[in-house]
């Protein structure tokens, strides 16, 4: 008779910081960084994990702690994982890991989490040229529902799923990521017309000692020293999966990673109560820590049999994910639309994040007319289940992109009407989110047509 329940491989005390676990944590990506434990294919095992910022971000009255995060020590993983197939042979650069999520949720006793956006001089987001102060937004957690004190008057069911999932890269691999980005930092604000519009900083998060957390291997020694200025930060996705932050991956999901080492090396964290589509406020789902009951599958060769490289050399690969059965049913939807035309009024040519920006803009300033502050607009969109969408990608010069907001989360009717937004004690959003000052004087930028 097959056992009941999952194998506990990583477990977390959400009472001792990510170097104190049992099975220490990590925070980079590099070949070096040697496992923590071992599952074989076919075996449902659980791994625990604490939320992205491990613990630093408290449940209290204040967004000082989202205003003062030390950024380079973030994703704290659970991981790395070695994955042995049932022959007892571990699995190989080329195999395709495939890890299928059976079960997942908030830690036990745990059940709260936190959206918020980031200092403009320390992480900023999307729009940290309109929202530049810290700011913050507490979520308690009923059963699948989500309610705030921050952002009254709304509530809905989390599509929960980790936002971080993927394989060690090899050295090769490594080196190639740690290049174009050097290349990107270093030459992007000369080059790039974008950085223009999008205002998030650096361009790309490079290599550092600084807040470098490699799991088993002891901090100050030689090798320590030696993969911390190598190891990749988890910040982006990339070819090995990582930061991809797709909301969907929930219960039943199934991922295609691509294997670049031996035993494959598996890890996670990054937990999300819920997301909405570009998590655009960065630190903008509702982050909490939790838990994944996986199994994982080998697809020997698979690499090469499904994976078309998208670039100069076979690594340059990507992920594939399929999506599970289980998501919230909503059907009425309120949809914003932005073109590739930015603030100050000037054409882009089919850029969609230019597009993007100004539905989640048009959004937001819509949203505020029903009593919300922009702040409590800005944290909503980044992290309920609103859909967003490249519309159009063809018809120069304008790209289209449309932002869905699921109507049924409001407890008041949000649509347009021929009579005058209604304006009473009942759509008087108080208290408003933990926010911080802006203290840096970097220029905001201001939509002149849009509502104060």
């Amino acid at each position: 008779m097959a056992p009941y329940g999952p194998r506990l491989v990583v477990p977390i005390d959400v009472k001792k910081k990510p170097w104190e676990q049992k099975l220490p944590l990590h925070n980079r990506w590099h070949p070096d960084i040697p496992p923590v434990a071992e599952v074989k294919t076919g075996e449902v095992f659980r791994v625990e994990m604490v939320d992205f910022s491990g613990g630093v971000i408290k449940d209290d009255d204040s967004a000082l702690d989202i205003k003062s995060i030390d950024l380079s020590a973030v994703h704290y993983l659970s991981g790395p994982i070695r994955v042995v197939g049932e022959d007892g042979i571990a699995a190989k650069p080329g195999d395709l890991l495939v890890v299928e999520i059976l079960n997942l949720g908030p830690l036990p006793g745990d059940e709260w989490g936190y959206t918020a956006t980031f200092d403009r001089e320390n992480g900023g987001g999307f729009l940290t040229d309109h929202f530049p102060c810290a700011t913050k937004a507490i979520w308690y957690f009923e059963g699948i529902y989500a309610y705030s004190p921050h952002i009254p008057g709304v509530r809905f069911p989390g599509l929960t799923h980790p936002g971080v999932i993927g394989t060690a890269p090899s050295m090769e691999l490594l080196d190639i990521w740690n290049k174009r980005e050097r290349d990107l930092e270093e030459n992007g604000l000369q080059n790039l017309k974008l950085c223009e519009v999008l205002h998030s900083r650096p361009l790309a998060n490079l290599p550092t000692p600084k807040g470098c957390r490699l799991g088993k291997i002891e901090d100050g020694t030689p090798e320590w020293e030696k993969i911390a200025r190598e190891a990749a930060r988890t910040i982006p996705g990339r070819e090995n999966g990582g930061n991809c932050d797709i909301k969907n991956l929930s219960r039943g999901s199934k991922i295609y990673l691509p294997v670049f080492v031996d035993g494959a090396n598996l890890s996670t964290g990054d937990m999300h109560f819920s997301q909405g589509d570009g998590e655009v406020s960065f630190c903008g789902a509702i982050e909490m820590s939790g838990f994944l009951e996986l199994k994982c599958e080998l697809i020997r060769g698979g690499m090469k049999e499904y994976l078309t490289p998208m670039g100069p050399t076979p690594l340059h690969v990507n992920p594939i994910f399929e999506i599970g059965p289980v998501e919230p049913r909503f059907s009425e939807w309120l949809v914003f639309e932005g073109i590739s035309v930015d603030e100050s009024g000037r054409q882009h040519y089919l850029d969609a994040s230019v597009a993007y920006k100004r539905a989640v803009l048009n959004a937001i300033d819509y949203l505020s007319k029903f009593g919300y502050s922009k702040e409590q607009v800005y944290l909503l969109l980044s992290c309920c289940p609103c859909e967003g969408r490249i519309s159009g990608i063809v018809d120069s010069p304008n790209a289209c992109a449309t932002l869905a907001i699921p109507t049924a989360i409001f407890d008041q009717d949000i649509r347009p009407k021929n009579n005058k937004v209604p304006v009473g004690p009942r759509i008087v959003r108080k208290p408003d989110v933990l926010k911080c000052t802006y203290d840096g004087n970097l220029p905001v930028t201001r939509n002149p047509s849009a509502s104060t």
